[in-house]
């Protein structure tokens, strides 16, 4: 099969734990036999500085014209810390969403047994949770118009906007997705409150007869935050729009006992993206200390939902597990004097699959 991705390493830790995932796709492709082609592409801090624009065109027109994109990082304390500057790393990402029609947010949130020890909740509340949340990328208060402040400074405003045809594409994919798992679906809106939700829930409750085999729930946001916390293993499939989603997403993510593991997969019209959830560390870059599990398990995403390589996916997952398993891991979740490098945690990963390819 021959396999065109573009690489977008970004800022901060991005180039070191994108490089770690590359050369796993590399490993993959080789060991299974697929013809690979990328190609890397400027975005956010660097792309800022190389050409003014966090998302240049050239960068647009390589992922529009690839299988997948692989995203490392966005973001640089030199923008955060200047509250002049017109242009900031960030307006690339939301460019590259709204550009590539990236729609759907898709996290697993999976809670590995190597880990339930650094977990803030305890460990009969999270050992075996393994729900799914999907989030609206392109609608919502982040891009509702009007925005913006009153002339004297002292008012500000956001408009939060969905059309009925942004809420079916979502909930549709939320019911395929729960389909493939255990037929339980979660609508989080806020339909008491606000007119978006209640359009959100209109729409859901309209669909919700074409799945007959998916039990289907709404629940406030609020009451969401709650039981992800008391009750995570409740969950299947949870859908909810931008903004919830962003902050549920994160909140749910702090379960498993690292940010550092956590892949994701953002979903699109043009071509998907296949990232880790954490941020640029900027203070680690350059350090050979990143944790690159959660981009190489991205990576595995990539392999299962752009390119239907359910094999190739799976083997990815049974070498991050083994490397959990003997400790080959980076200092942030590490046993104590025993941290690997981003380097080594890469190179033996990608050692681990030809073994376990060798051995299938």
């Amino acid at each position: 099969m021959r396999i065109n991705i573009a690489v977008l390493s970004g800022d901060g830790i991005g180039p070191e734990i994108v490089t770690q995932a590359l050369n796993v796709v590399k490993t993959v492709c080789s060991v299974y036999k697929h013809d690979l082609h990328y190609e890397s592409a400027l975005v956010g801090a660097a792309a800022i500085d190389a050409c003014g624009n966090p998302y240049p065109d050239a960068t647009h027109e390589l992922c529009l014209n690839s299988d997948a994109v692989l995203f490392g990082a966005i973001g640089s304390p030199k923008y955060d810390n200047d509250p002049s500057a017109k242009v900031r790393p960030e307006q690339g990402l939301l460019a590259m969403r709204k550009k590539l029609g990236l729609y759907a947010n898709i996290r697993p949130v999976v809670t590995f047994p190597q880990l339930l020890h650094r977990s803030p909740l305890r460990r009969d509340l999270v050992e075996g949770a393994d729900f799914v949340c999907i989030r609206e990328l392109t609608g919502g208060i982040y891009f509702g118009r009007p925005q913006g402040r009153s002339e004297d400074g002292n008012t500000a405003y956001d408009t939060c906007v969905y059309t009925r045809d942004e809420i079916e594409r979502i909930v549709r994919l939320a019911y395929k997705y729960a389909q493939d798992r255990r037929k339980q679906l979660t609508i989080v809106d806020k339909a008491n409150v606000l007119s978006t939700s209640r359009l959100w829930r209109q729409v859901s409750q309209e669909l919700e007869n074409e799945y007959p085999d998916v039990k289907t729930e709404y629940m406030f946001v609020d009451n969401a935050a709650m039981q992800i916390i008391q009750y995570p293993k409740r969950f299947d499939v949870v859908v909810t729009e931008n903004m919830f989603g962003d902050i549920l997403t994160d909140e749910a993510s702090v379960i498993t006992g690292s940010l550092g593991m956590l892949p994701s997969a953002s979903i699109g019209v043009h071509t998907s993206v296949f990232e880790p959830i954490h941020g640029s560390y900027p203070q680690a870059a350059g350090k050979d200390i990143a944790n690159p599990l959660a981009t190489i398990l991205s990576a595995a995403l990539m392999f299962d939902y752009a390119l239907g390589l359910k094999n190739e996916a799976e083997c990815i997952r049974k070498a991050v597990d083994k490397s959990l398993n003997e400790g080959i891991v980076t200092e942030d979740i590490a046993v104590e004097g025993k941290a690997a490098k981003t380097s080594e945690t890469g190179e033996w990963i990608c050692k681990q699959i030809k073994y376990l390819y060798k051995f299938s």
